[in-house]
């Protein structure tokens, strides 16, 4: 099994077990003080724990190697599943979105209370651990079920912090930042939900690889005299990398051997590109 799909598994588990533990003190202690915003923060743990088994079940299936059926393997189930993420992050941003708004204009019932403090102070620490694993994690495998996770925990890392100042607040009767709060974290969960949807929207519908990795192919298809011309790039996802499909221009005088074994060696140097997982060259004679 591919290192990347090691890390990620870990990921997957790690977060499943962080915020089932978060979600459980959060819940406890928002309903008890009534608090709008560790409410909307619970919620969040809630779809934490989805985006997590959805990556754990995403990775599990992607890791799969290719078969007569799956003739270039089992990749895009990360972005299959990064897409459920989305949309559960969406559904669950709306219903908060509402819930917050009658706060705010109803009022908040929210009661300060130590054990709040102690939570978001816990889920803050939690949630820095989980990023700095998964941040390690990314930079030693490029993966989107690990990018989404990094972010994830990030920006509950912010938005716990965003709490806490509710929290203290009431101290000084300030009750209407519970329910900015909890509207601010709906608003942010559904960008983020947003986000993620079109990204894998994107691969899913055969997006084709980014200008800059195109340049390094055509630098690498340069640097070879015999080529005269690079006619077409053609290109699709394959889980996180692309299938690349390269017509090229050569000497119409050359020996099919020679032919073929100038286009061997570009598909080698092109497969040795982060983003690529495998290269086709289709020799024109010119």
């Amino acid at each position: 099994m591919e290192k990347k799909y090691i890390l990620t598994k870990r990921a997957g588990i790690y977060g499943i077990i962080g915020n089932i533990f978060l979600l459980m003190i959060k819940a406890m202690v928002g309903f008890i003080s009534h608090s709008q915003a560790m409410i909307a923060d619970s919620f969040n743990s809630a779809g934490d724990i989805f985006a997590s088994l959805m990556t754990f079940i995403g990775n599990k299936i992607a890791s799969v190697p290719n078969d007569k059926d799956h003739n270039l393997g089992h990749g895009k189930a990360e972005y299959i599943f990064s897409m459920f993420i989305s949309i559960s992050m969406i559904f669950v941003a709306s219903k908060l979105l509402y819930d917050s708004v009658v706060t705010l204009f109803l009022g908040s019932k929210l009661q300060f209370s130590w054990f709040l403090v102690a939570v978001c102070i816990v889920t803050i620490l939690t949630k820095l651990i989980l990023f700095l694993y998964t941040k390690h994690a990314q930079s030693q495998s490029s993966n989107i079920l690990l990018e989404a996770n990094m972010k994830d925990h990030k920006n509950d890392c912010i938005v716990t912090t965003f709490t806490l100042f509710s929290i203290l607040l009431t101290l000084a009767d300030i009750y209407w930042f519970d329910g900015i709060v909890g509207i601010g974290i709906s608003i942010w969960i559904c960008y983020t939900g947003i986000t993620i949807f079109i990204e894998s929207y994107n691969v899913l519908m055969d997006i084709s690889v980014d200008d800059k990795t195109k340049d390094l192919i055509l630098d690498i298809a340069h640097s070879y005299k015999e080529i005269k011309t690079v006619e077409d790039i053609v290109s699709t996802p394959v889980g996180s990398k692309y299938l690349v499909f390269l017509t090229i221009g050569l000497d119409g005088n050359m020996t099919t051997f020679e032919s073929h074994e100038l286009a061997d060696n570009l598909e080698k140097n092109v497969n040795g590109l982060d983003q690529i997982y495998k290269t086709i060259v289709h020799v024109n004679p010119i």
